[in-house]
Order: structure tokens, then sequence, then C-alpha cells
């Protein structure tokens, strides 16, 4: 497992990351037997599916994935008769987590829901399909593919996905010892010792071994990285002052969203507003950037609400990066720290400098100089990225945060999915919250809808359904400003 993904893993002992993938279907009345059935039978052909994660016995060597079945209590059905009852539940799940040891996914099926979304019909009932995954199995965009493969009818579609080498996943080497295979004659204290091996591999022992006996050698590597590294970000540096490389976004003083809340608790509430890809197309926009816009004009109306001074308001945008890792990543991505210029009136001239500013943010992440970091994580010892990742005050806020909130935007494809013969409506994400996030934005796109998701934590952000109103008004608004600019 890379470090990336295992750093994914640790941290979900410390706070909910995992990822909720939401699909809403027409309910075709197929039996909910059947249903979990289709499931059973499509993720035993999906690679990313089939697997669990395996430690190593002091986290002397990062973990890695090892074949796992589909087991029933995967698929958990739920009552909700109603969208309200739908979103209500939401946030409930959307406190837990999956154990990746025993299965890194889940899936929850709400059946019958009346008063879902973008419905054919006002008589038409969904199935809302939720994927909870462990962010250690995924990024948002890989994860959109595994639910597009779990989603079509055709199971994993073109080519042999259900073979690990086409698919580019690769499980934990006790998939390479067949211990049910014949000695084939051999003597049987050599069967004993095979056996014997084929053990310690699949108890992670022998990974365990291997990374104490490689320790001093990747303490040495991560020296020699870490040099480059501090001669890279020096070098970064010269760039950035003679004007060849963007600077970087100065940090924001933490609002109202950002408090940590009573005694750490978090409340989950989620809401979602769908919309048609229409209303957010802009020509020479992006649907980020309108999106970006928005939440720029909720958030500040919002927070200048609850008695606080607007000056300076950014967003973290989560930006996925394109470099092959080979299949070993899975989590490839940088966030990015943007300014929304609330300071700007003109709401055609704050999307332009929101539209520069990312762009600008995603030409630094994209430097080659900052890779060098990545190379020194890449060569860490995993004793050594465990006790950075356990000993991370991610429980305090601290002075200076590289954004109020999280926008993470992520297009999910045509809308030819189904699930139970149900053609899908939309679909919609929830980024996690934390000490610092106490409000974030999904922007999910599927087919001809838009949906923008929020996830508050109702101990910071008590009234959820004042700033979904908000922002709903701020989407039409900067829509219709700049769709105006545009015909002029």
């Amino acid at each position: 497992m890379a470090p990336q993904d295992a750093t994914m893993f640790w941290l979900s002992a410390r706070t909910r990351n995992d990822l909720f993938l939401l699909y809403s279907f027409a309910d075709a009345g197929v039996p909910t037997d059947a249903l979990r059935t289709t499931v059973a039978a499509r993720s035993a052909r999906i690679p990313d599916l089939r697997v669990r994660l395996r430690e190593t016995p002091a986290d002397l060597a990062y973990p890695s994935w090892v074949p796992g079945e589909f087991s029933a209590d995967q698929f958990v059905e739920h009552r909700s008769p109603d969208w309200a009852a739908v979103q209500t539940a939401l946030g409930d799940l959307l406190a837990t987590g999956v154990d990746a040891r025993i299965h890194p996914w889940r899936l929850h099926v709400f059946r019958g829901v009346a008063g879902a979304p973008m419905r054919a019909s006002d008589a038409e009932l969904a199935t809302v399909v939720v994927l909870q995954m462990s962010h250690a199995l995924a990024d948002g965009k890989r994860a959109a593919a595994i639910a597009r493969e779990l989603f079509s009818e055709g199971g994993v579609g073109a080519g042999d996905a259900g073979s690990d080498g086409q698919s580019g996943f690769r499980v934990g080497r006790a998939q390479a010892v067949d211990v049910t295979s014949d000695s084939g004659g051999a003597h049987p204290a050599l069967d004993t010792v095979g056996r014997m091996v084929a053990r310690l591999w699949r108890s992670g022992l022998a990974a365990a071994v291997s990374g104490a006996v490689l320790l001093p050698a990747g303490v040495a590597r991560t020296a020699v990285r870490g040099y480059g590294a501090f001669r890279a970000q020096a070098e970064l540096s010269r760039l950035t002052e003679a004007g060849e490389v963007p600077p970087p976004v100065p940090g924001f003083a933490p609002s109202a969203v950002n408090k940590v809340g009573p005694r750490g608790i978090i409340e989950h509430r989620a809401r979602m507003i769908v919309c048609s890809a229409e209303e957010l197309r802009v020509p020479g926009r992006t649907v980020t950037v309108v999106v970006l816009t928005a939440v720029s004009v909720a958030l500040a109306e919002y927070v200048a609400a609850h008695g606080e001074p607007v000056d300076r308001l950014g967003a973290q945008v989560p930006m996925a990066l394109t470099e092959q890792s080979n299949g070993l990543v899975h989590n490839n991505y940088r966030s990015l720290g943007i300014d929304l210029f609330v300071d700007e009136p003109d709401l055609r001239a704050r999307a332009d400098r929101i539209a520069a500013t990312l762009a600008d943010r995603r030409l630094r992440a994209r430097h080659p100089l900052l890779s060098a970091q990545d190379r020194v994580t890449a060569v860490t010892p995993a004793p050594i990225l465990r006790r950075d990742v356990d000993r991370y005050p991610i429980d305090a806020v601290p002075d200076s945060i590289a954004g109020h909130t999280v926008v993470s935007s992520v297009y999910r494809g045509p809308a030819d999915l189904s699930f139970g013969g149900g053609p899908v409506r939309c679909t919609g994400g929830f980024p996690a919250l934390g000490a610092v996030m106490h409000l974030t934005h999904g922007v999910h796109g599927l087919g001809d809808t838009v949906t923008v998701s929020i996830h508050a934590d109702a101990a910071v952000v008590p009234d959820v359904d004042e700033y979904a109103n908000l922002l709903r008004a701020a989407l039409r608004a900067v829509a219709a400003t700049l769709a105006a600019d545009t015909e002029r």
C-alpha cells in the first residue's frame, strides 16, 4: 500500500474520513433480496471491491490489500419513507466508518422513497443508494469509477477488468501462495515449511520482518530525499520571487464555521441542491467556478449574519493529479487553497478572479519541484509515518488555515447507470468534516444534472437549512448574473 493510502487508513482511527457516494434511481420494484444478489455478483467482478486491508505487526511495514469476499452485511437496507427522512438518515451515516480490515466498503439502500429530486413524475418513487468506502481504498475520482462499474448493467464494462493485472489493482503477497495446492510429492517436512511460510505471509509477519530489516535503509533514503526536498523548496521560492511560478495563497484567519464544537463532538447534517446542468452552465466559465462564486456569496452572508467581519474567505479545492502511479497510489490529488475574493462586489469580476487564482494554484501544484516532497513520503518507513500521523494535531484549529470550507468537484460521467432496472436520476457526495472544516461542499455532475451537496456540523453550523437556502439563492443569482454578462 502506498504511504498516502496508509495515511488515510491510520487517520480513520482518529476522525471520520470515509467517502460517501449517493445515487438516486427510479425504484422499479425489484425485491431487495434480488438487489443484494446483484450487488454480490457485480462486486465479485470488480477488483477494488473484493479486497480487505491487512496490517503488519507493530506497523513495521505498510499495510497491504489482500483478497476479501463479499459479505451479506455489506448490503444494508434502511427504512425512510421520503426524501426528508433520507437526508436525516444521511447525517447518521456520515458519522460512521467502515473497518477496512474487515470490509473497506458498504452499500446502504433506501427503498420506495417519495419526494426525491429529479423524478420523471411526482408519483415516481426512488431507490436511494449510498456507497460508503474507506478513503484508503480510493479518492473521489477513483471512487466514482468504482461506483460506475457497480451500477453499470454490463458489470465492469470493456476489457477483462476482472483481472488484477488489467485493472492495475494489486493485492497482497498472500495471493501468490496457494496454501490449498497439492505438494506434488514433496517431502512432508518441506510441505510443512511451505505451509508455515504461507501462514506467515497471510498474517503479515513476514512483511513486518522485511520492513524491520529494511528500516535503516528507508531512514537513509528518507534523509537523502529530504535534503533534495529542501533544495527543491529553496528553488521553488526563488522561482516564485522571480515571478516564474505563481505564489501560494496566504493563509486565512478562522471564521465562525471553523471553531471547535462543544467537547469536539461532530453532529453531521446533509443537504442536497439538485440542479439541471443548464442552470449552472455559463459560456466561458466552468461549473466549478460558478459554484465557488455562489459559495463565496452564501458563506459571506452566513458569517456576517453571525456577527463576524467578512474580510477574506477561502476554500480548499481538491485537484486530481494525472501522473501515473502504476495502480499503487489510490489517493492521487492535491488540495488547493483558493481565495474567494469576497471583497469584490461585482460578481462577474469575482468569478474571473476566482477562475484566475484557481488556474494559478493548479499551475503551481503541477510544478515538478513540488513532487520532491512526494518522493520523500514514498520512501518514509512505515513506523515513522505512523508516528507522525498519530501525533499530528488534528483536534486544534491553527491561527492560519488554508480555507474556510471545502469545495470538491467531480464529474461522474453520463447518466447511463441503473440499479434494479431503475435508471439513475442524480448523484451527490459529502466531503469529510474535521476540527477545522465544519462545512464542506460536494459538486457532482451526472449526465444533465449537477448536485451541490452540503455536509455540516450542527454543533458549529446549527442552522444548516438557513445556509442551504442562502446557497440555493446564490446559485441562481450568480448563474443569472454571469449568463447576462455573456449576452452583452
